[in-house]
């Protein structure tokens, strides 16, 4: 997500070639539920409503997406659940890292919080890729295939034409930091449209665990 961006563009307006997440399997590490990520992100969120344009990620649904595994329609609830157990198994043994945000992050396409170390979550990101792989036949892709993979929490999305300048100069560069343990790997479906929110959790996947399955899909 750099070098700044000059102007924000409308995520959804173009697909630029990146995949697509409608109707879509992903990993993802749900942090929803964290108080202190949502404090940050909700603080960020409130600075940036005055300029319009923006779609703000949903408290309940604040993540970092590790890896889109592929499209919901090819991906049945078996293939979730045997996913699910061989990640779970995967992550068993790999303890729960903390990481950072606080680093902004600028896009054409929005604006997230970078997370630090990203070597923290390599192996959960290899644990979702070995286990699609092993089900589904292939790895799966991330956010943009032609940049190095940069796990993040995205605050907004763009929806709209604007300049980034404003946008840059008021949020800045960096925010308070705040940290968080990574305790657990989802598999969610994506029903629709993106910016719909649609989504239900087919299970977990824990880290530093015996093994013990964390869900089983629906």
């Amino acid at each position: 997500m750099s070098p700044l961006p000059a102007q924000f563009i409308d995520r959804w307006g173009s697909s630029r070639g990146r995949p697509s997440y409608e109707d879509a399997v992903c990993w993802h590490l749900l942090l929803g539920s964290n108080a202190g990520v949502r404090a940050v992100v909700s603080g960020a969120q409130q600075r940036l409503a005055r300029f319009g344009g923006m779609h703000m990620t949903p408290a309940r649904w604040l993540h970092a997406t590790i890896l889109l595994a592929g499209p919901a329609a090819a991906i049945t609830g078996d293939d979730m659940g045997q996913m699910l157990a061989l990640a779970t198994a995967a992550l068993a043994r790999t303890p729960a890292p903390t990481v950072t945000l606080g680093r902004v992050l600028y896009s054409p396409e929005g604006i997230a919080l970078g997370i630090s170390p990203t070597s923290a979550l390599s192996p959960v990101l290899a644990a979702a890729q070995a286990a699609t792989r092993d089900v589904i036949g292939t790895s799966g892709s991330s956010e943009d295939v032609s940049s190095a993979w940069m796990p993040h929490v995205t605050v907004c999305y763009s929806t709209g034409e604007q300049p980034a300048a404003p946008v840059i100069a008021e949020l800045g560069k960096a925010i308070p930091a705040c940290e968080v343990s990574i305790d657990r790997l989802s598999l969610v479906v994506q029903n629709g449209p993106e910016q719909l929110w649609d989504w239900w959790v087919a299970g977990t996947a824990p880290l530093g665990t015996d093994g013990d399955a964390g869900g089983a899909a629906r």
